[in-house]
């Protein structure tokens, strides 16, 4: 009994101004490309089961060109694989916020597909003795003190020898801080309310790198498999962070870490399958202007092109530059960046000026100046809280927050133009 779980295609997602021969979005026309390549390989892999997690669609109203290349890409897979349980869930991407706008991804429903979008549905398949719990996206209620609270109460079917779980949330602790705000929703599932039945098979979209999550049946100990199956593309807020956490947690090699999860529920015998990106996304070696001038920084911009050569032609490209003056991004060179704009598909030149300084401390001599986390600590500690709250705690939040603003702000800089 072999399943295939993958999620997050965001079909119709667009970015950059270039476009195809035909006048579609170049990115958008390397997502559906890149969704058409795996579901070309889940068609090789002839699973019993296909799990779809979610975020189908980048936008609640997709265009023309999404829902026909959607349409067309499942039609595929469901002609070639006619005897397969094909179970589709709603995410956050996929979800209108008023209900009676209804969801696109109701389309799919006839290609003979399990589509599950307006809340919790149990598909159960007697031929193969399997249950699949549905859990499309949600959003939160909110309690009397306006806080996002949801009720999640996730059990496995005793009549059925094979039990999944088929989710698109947030899992406390999994993504990572340097993710933007936008990469985590309201109210995240407590590992807790997924050890608490005996699944054979717990699949989870919204997070777009591939992630096992450790978890034990609350009664036997038994581990339960669960995961993250990642996108198949790079099309999150923070794209960069994706590739350092694909190469860090995962060995990835850098920008190949994209695709999607096969899992058999009788062996338990796992793999990950990879997906080739439609284009490179490449992160050049940071380089620390500290003490440079404009030139020596034109030096060291024009190295780092000419290490990266042939691989920066029709990529996206960052090259981050810390502690960079005002002063000395005002007068670089641009004339060899423009060239390198022209071979890429885009080319972000990351300029990141020295540490914010405060005003030096008041009490004698001048030492050193406070920095900005330096300053948000001190306003922390110092500021009115109400009884029974943690001032600690309070400060460790608030730096963590500043770290992953700073990364947010950061990837989403725009390129230096003369």
């Amino acid at each position: 009994m072999r399943l295939v779980h993958l999620s997050d295609l965001h079909l119709g997602f667009r970015q950059f101004p270039r476009q195809t021969a035909d006048g579609v979005n170049q990115r958008e026309a390397d997502v559906a490309a890149t969704c058409a390549r795996a579901i070309t390989q889940v068609i090789a892999c002839a699973p019993d089961v296909v799990l779809i997690g979610g975020d189908v669609f980048h936008h609640v109203r997709p265009s023309n060109t999404a829902i026909l290349s959607g349409f067309a890409l499942f039609a595929r897979l469901r002609a070639s694989l006619p005897d397969a349980l094909i179970v589709m869930i709603a995410g956050n991407h996929d979800l209108p916020r008023t209900a009676d706008a209804g969801c696109i991804l109701q389309l799919f429903r006839q290609l003979n597909m399990h589509v599950v979008t307006g809340g919790t549905e149990r598909i159960h398949d007697p031929a193969r003795e399997l249950s699949v719990l549905a859990v499309p996206f949600a959003p939160p209620a909110a309690n009397a003190n306006g806080d996002a609270v949801m009720e999640r109460h996730y059990e496995a079917d005793p009549r059925a020898r094979f039990n999944v779980l088929l989710l698109h949330d947030d899992v406390r602790g999994v993504i990572p801080d340097a993710a933007q705000v936008g990469d985590r929703l309201h109210a995240p599932i407590d590992p807790v309310d997924l050890e608490r039945s005996a699944w054979d098979y717990v699949g989870i979209g919204h997070y777009h790198v591939y992630r096992p999550i450790t978890l034990s049946h609350t009664a036997t100990a038994r581990p339960v498999p669960c995961y993250y199956s990642g996108s198949l593309e790079y099309t999150s807020t923070n794209p960069w962070v994706e590739l350092r956490e694909e190469v860090q947690r995962n060995g990835s090699v850098a920008g190949q870490g994209k695709g999607f999860i096969e899992h058999n529920l009788l062996t338990g015998e796992h793999s990950f399958h990879p997906v080739a990106p439609a284009r490179r996304l490449l992160d050049l070696p940071s380089i620390d202007a500290s003490g440079k001038t404009a030139q020596e920084l034109d030096a060291l911009i024009a190295s780092a092109i000419d290490t990266a050569g042939d691989t920066l032609d029709n990529a996206v490209v960052r090259l981050v530059v810390r502690n960079v003056t005002r002063h000395v991004v005002r007068t670089l060179d641009y004339a060899p960046l423009r060239e390198v704009r022209r071979r890429t598909l885009h080319f972000q030149l990351d300029t990141r000026k020295p540490e914010a300084a405060g005003i030096a401390t008041a009490t004698g001599a001048p030492g050193r100046r406070a920095t900005l986390r330096d300053r948000l600590a001190e306003r922390l500690q110092q500021r009115a809280l109400a009884p029974g709250l943690d001032r600690d705690r309070l400060v460790q939040l608030g730096l963590a927050y500043l770290t992953r603003a700073e990364e947010a702000a950061a990837a989403a800089l725009p390129v230096a133009e003369a």
